[in-house]
């Protein structure tokens, strides 16, 4: 993990030193290649793995549920923090 963390402080750092050089100015499209090449490999080991394809179903419904809940948690806090916001702000005399 503490490698993980170090090459990206590294590679924050070297962005940063070199943010006005003309070859980093198209890296996007290689980041971006190179992201869909990780995607399909990650696929083709998801594929071969034969106990999770079986139990592919379960686990989507396990992470369907996750991510309904976590909207909904983020979408009720965020409504709340709004509600908490905006009776401050009138508190103020400002709206």
């Amino acid at each position: 993990m503490f490698n993980v963390l170090a090459l990206l402080l590294l590679g924050i750092a070297s962005g940063y030193a070199f943010r006005n050089a003309g070859l980093l100015k198209n890296i996007d499209k290689g980041v971006s290649a190179t992201v869909m090449l990780m995607l399909f490999v990650f696929g083709v080991t998801i594929g071969t793995n034969g106990e999770l394809t079986r139990n592919l179903g379960r686990y989507g419904v396990h992470a369907l549920i996750l991510a309904l809940f976590g909207t909904a948690g983020s979408l009720l806090a965020s409504y709340f923090a709004n509600k908490l916001t905006s009776r401050n702000s009138k508190k103020g005399g400002r709206r």
